[in-house]
């Protein structure tokens, strides 16, 4: 969730750590900071607030070095303010930390440290008493690291640097998200590839118990025994274009206008032209000895889980159960020798689901990934991956990275259901013909849903927003619903509609704004006469449907939204447009931080 970076040059590093820093705004933070070594000097400068805060307050000092490190915080261990920002540093070591050290408070009560003043609340400070103590004892730099991890507990991503060696940067990795990268004429070291887009064309990913110690020539990476460790470094794959807003207003814009080039890409590898099939190539995965499929996965990604369990059960006629990462191992869950378990994250990084991960490949069960960043943790961590092709996705509120998401789902399940022959080679066609229409398809859902800017302006007046549908598009309401709340800050739920008379009718009340995603189909009816029982009670409603001959016949329906018409197979893809768009145009009108919004962060590497 912080964001680090870390930078070894023969020029100086402030201006460049300082636009990594800007790179790293995506992943939510409430303070930033810098450090630089000048001279054998550590300067630290660190402020409460956005990274403008951090800059204006660096015009009053010279911060000139050629090693720096650089940190944005999301706030676990005490509260945002500038003492508990990073960098934490004492006269001799500065460090930058993503993580939580879960032992921090005995840590602090030991003799090592006892008589250390600590300036801030963080778990983190502790590990730079530490280091700072064993260099007093004599040890070595990276000697005053190892021993100092070994007794850390609790994940970390850290970057240090020391005043006496000012051409060196040392990073640590264990639990959190950490990435070396270089360019041939500095290295660097930060939580991900995009920090390091403007200063690397190469990165490796660091495994768990590595040490990486850089100058500004060389790179060398330690394993957790001690030995040098030969990691592969590989293309890093983002330009300028992927990180900038182009010519949209914030990114959360341009991902939005991105749903068609998500889904095409994705869609597009696992499409055999030759036979007109949709199929997975190169997965020596035996499926027809799967007895069940997991899907598990946190927060978006866990409702385009709901979505693939209708997927699988429906075409592939394989049982699925759908678990929220943060509580899967918890249960205690009793899963199948001939299971399959999926995991869905954007990132690769998140931290519960990488839990889960390494819960199912402790107990020999199957793992499969579908994520969005190529040699992230959980994908290396996973017997197989499938990669979803949405590009970077900067905005909080994902967005094309779920349709991306259903996409690679709904191949698998046809694929799988092929392969077992619960639907025929012609089903496949067929259905194979329907995704190439996604594309299309969805530019032409985002054309129509400007006109949900006028809604957009009504419903920021809403006290509470409500979300209604059946079969798939009760996952759609709740997606609906997380958009709308995390970016908006107005109280909204999904709800099953056919669940509204077991409760949630009590909550309506009149002119509340209730959002209907209505297809047609077999529940289109037992919908409608769901939406009745709300109109009946004063509740106003948004219809969305592509249904051609639905009338407003009350004045308590406030529109109907049409998309075009649409495959039933690609329905929940195309569905997603509009409630993206509406969460998007409400928190405009709001004026609210659409892209960053408060509390909240892109990449969640802490439990």
């Amino acid at each position: 969730m912080c964001g680090i970076i870390g930078i070894a040059s023969n020029d100086n590093v402030s201006s460049n750590i300082i636009n990594s820093l800007k790179k790293l705004e995506y992943r939510g933070y409430d303070s930033a900071g810098i450090a630089i070594n000048n001279n054998e000097k550590i300067n630290q400068k660190k402020v409460k607030g956005k990274l403008d805060n951090l800059i204006y307050a660096l015009q009053e000092d010279q911060f000139d070095g050629k090693v720096g490190i650089g940190h944005t915080r999301w706030a676990t261990h005490g509260e945002p303010s500038d003492k508990n920002a990073h960098p934490h540093s004492s006269r001799s070591v500065s460090l930058v930390h993503n993580g939580i050290i879960e032992n921090a408070t005995e840590l602090k009560k030991t003799k090592e440290v006892r008589d250390y003043h600590f300036e801030s609340d963080t778990d983190s400070e502790v590990i730079t008493a530490l280091l700072t103590h064993h260099r007093r004892e004599g040890l070595s730099h990276l000697e005053s690291i190892k021993k100092t991890i070994t007794i850390l507990e609790g994940s970390y991503a850290l970057a240090i640097i020391f005043d006496d060696n000012k051409d060196t940067i040392f990073g640590a990795k264990n639990g959190s998200p950490l990435v070396a990268g270089t360019n041939g004429v500095e290295n660097s070291i930060g939580s991900d590839s995009i920090a390091l887009s403007s200063v690397a064309n190469r990165v490796c990913y660091l495994e768990d118990g590595d040490i990486a110690v850089l100058d500004n020539k060389n790179i060398e990476i330690y394993n957790i025994k001690g030995d040098k460790a030969n990691r592969e470094f590989v293309e890093i794959g983002i330009t300028e274009s992927d990180v900038s807003k182009g010519e949209y207003n914030h990114f959360m814009e341009k991902e939005i206008h991105e749903h068609p080039l998500a889904v095409g890409e994705t869609f597009r590898q696992f499409i055999d032209y030759d036979t007109g099939i949709i199929k997975i190539p190169n997965l020596n995965l035996d499926f027809s000895k799967i007895s069940k499929i997991h899907l598990i996965a946190c927060g978006t990604a866990y409702y385009s889980c709901l979505v693939g369990k209708y997927y699988f059960e429906q075409y592939s006629r394989i049982p699925v159960d759908c678990d929220m990462a943060s509580e899967f191992r918890y249960r205690d869950p009793v899963i199948d020798s001939n299971a399959l378990c999926i995991f869905v994250s954007q990132s690769g990084e998140t931290a519960d689901t990488k839990a889960a991960v390494d819960y199912c490949r402790d107990r020999k069960i199957k793992t499969l990934s579908i994520v969005n960043v190529k040699n992230s943790s959980i994908a290396r961590d996973s017997d197989y991956c499938l990669y979803t092709k949405a590009g970077a996705e900067i905005g909080v509120a994902s967005t094309k990275a779920f349709t991306a998401q259903l996409s690679v789902l709904l191949s698998m399940a046809i694929h799988l259901a092929t392969l077992i022959k619960s639907i025929t080679i012609d089903d496949n066609k067929k259905i194979c013909k329907e995704v190439m229409q996604a594309t299309q398809l969805l530019e032409q859902a985002i054309e129509r849903s400007y006109s949900l800017k006028d809604v957009a302006k009504s419903i920021t007046k809403a006290k509470g927003v409500m979300y209604l549908g059946r079969g798939t598009s009760f996952p759609l309401a709740l997606e609906g619903a997380l958009k709308f709340k995390e970016i908006s800050y107005i109280h909204a739920e999904g709800y099953p509609a056919g669940e509204m008379k077991h409760g949630p009718l009590a909550l309506i009340e009149k002119n509340l704004p209730v959002v209907c995603i209505v297809p047609p189909g077999p529940l289109f009816h037992k919908t409608i006469s769901n939406i009745q029982e709300v109109i009946a009670r004063g509740g106003k409603i948004l219809m969305i449907t592509d249904d051609e001959t639905l009338e407003s016949n009350s004045e308590n329906i406030w529109e109907i939204f049409r998309l075009p018409k649409c495959p039933k197979s690609i329905e929940a893809i195309i569905y997603s447009v509009p409630i993206h768009m509406l969460a998007y145009y409400t928190a405009v009108e709001l004026g609210n931080d659409v892209d960053q919004p408060r509390n909240l962060a892109k990449s969640v590497t802490v439990e």
